[in-house]
């Protein structure tokens, strides 16, 4: 493959993981995901809140923001939302960024 195709496949993957890079290169963001990567289960705001130096309604925007790029997902149960991670994707974006990386650059 010329070289340009090759940088264009590689800009291409890089693209489709720049919202999980814009939303994770917050530390809050950071830390909510490790909280909920303890308990698989999922937890509702208040729950996480008592986990991280975060405010009700700072975590509650966290959570949206996270929501929006697809890292976690809610479930209802009685009258609260359970936050669970749904990591899948993401992971296998990374993945896929890493193998088309080694695949189509030279590494040193």
């Amino acid at each position: 493959m010329p070289n340009k195709e090759k940088s264009l496949k590689v800009m291409m993957i890089f693209k489709e993981c720049i919202p999980l890079f814009s939303v994770l290169s917050d530390e809050k963001r950071q830390e909510i995901v490790l909280i909920l990567s303890e308990t698989p289960e999922g937890l509702n705001v208040n729950a996480i809140t008592e986990k991280i130096a975060l405010s009700r309604p700072a975590v509650s925007h966290h959570l949206k923001i996270l929501k929006q790029a697809g890292i976690v997902d809610v479930m209802k149960k009685g009258i609260e939302n359970y936050y669970f991670l749904t990591l899948k994707e993401s992971v296998e974006n990374l993945k896929k960024l890493i193998r088309t990386v080694e695949e189509n650059c030279e590494l040193k």
